[in-house]
């Protein structure tokens, strides 16, 4: 167990209060309802996991819950990235309210669970990324001390986490029951290329070892194929 970091408590509690009220306004004051039972079993699959990543994270890694509260970017490429991430999270979302308001799509019950599944399953791979790289902020930075991290997911391709991201929101729209909001997040697929090989870049000029770490993995995002 680590030592607590003065304030970090406070300012998680704060964002896993926010974050679900936005993404609550984000569905159901386009879907007009709070009948939208597909928002609700998304949103436990999203933030009942949460709670305990959190709680785990306070406990034993409380470095990697700082740096993931960092929203700042430093690199002038990847500001226009995290605007461009912003507009594609909001229409898609957007999106998949209105599309339950007015029924648009007609997604099966038994495919909006399969795809939660897979989103569960997008956020588990996440948690093994995080717990494997305490280094894994929410923005492009090399800090004193960083080490290369080579294994686990990171044995296998070189920005596992964007993978896991890439599950989790390529099959949310199916999650929320919309057809229609699925060209809305299609864009993620080359804004998180395009965010990785900036993100690349850094990490070549400034990490030690990771040149070799890229020689040796040489898949950057799914395996045998990119």
């Amino acid at each position: 167990m680590k030592a607590e970091i003065p304030g970090l408590k406070n300012q998680v509690i704060l964002r896993f209060i926010m974050v679900p009220i936005f993404m609550g306004l984000m569905l159901f004051l386009p879907a007009g309802s709070l009948d939208y039972w597909q928002a609700w079993i998304y949103c436990s699959v999203l933030f009942i996991p949460v709670f305990f990543v959190v709680f785990y994270f306070l406990k034993y890694d409380p470095e990697l819950l700082e740096r993931r509260m960092r929203m700042r970017e430093k690199e002038e490429k990847q500001k226009t990235i995290q605007i461009l991430g912003i507009v594609i999270f909001f229409s898609g979302f957007i999106m998949c309210g209105l599309d339950y308001r007015y029924h648009w799509s007609n997604v099966p019950a038994y495919l909006v669970i399969a795809a939660n599944a897979i989103v569960l399953s997008g956020y588990i791979f996440v948690f093994l990324v995080l717990r494997e790289n305490s280094y894994a902020s929410r923005i492009i930075e090399v800090e004193k001390g960083q080490k290369v991290i080579t294994t686990g997911p990171y044995a296998i391709v070189r920005h596992p986490m964007y993978l896991g991201v890439l599950v989790m929101y390529l099959f949310t729209p199916l999650a929320l029951g919309s057809y229609r909001a699925i060209i809305f997040f299609l864009p993620l697929i080359p804004l998180l290329v395009s965010r990785l090989l900036n993100e690349e870049e850094v990490l070549l000029k400034e990490l030690p070892g990771y040149k070799e770490y890229c020689q040796k993995t040489r898949y950057h995002l799914i395996p045998f194929i990119y």
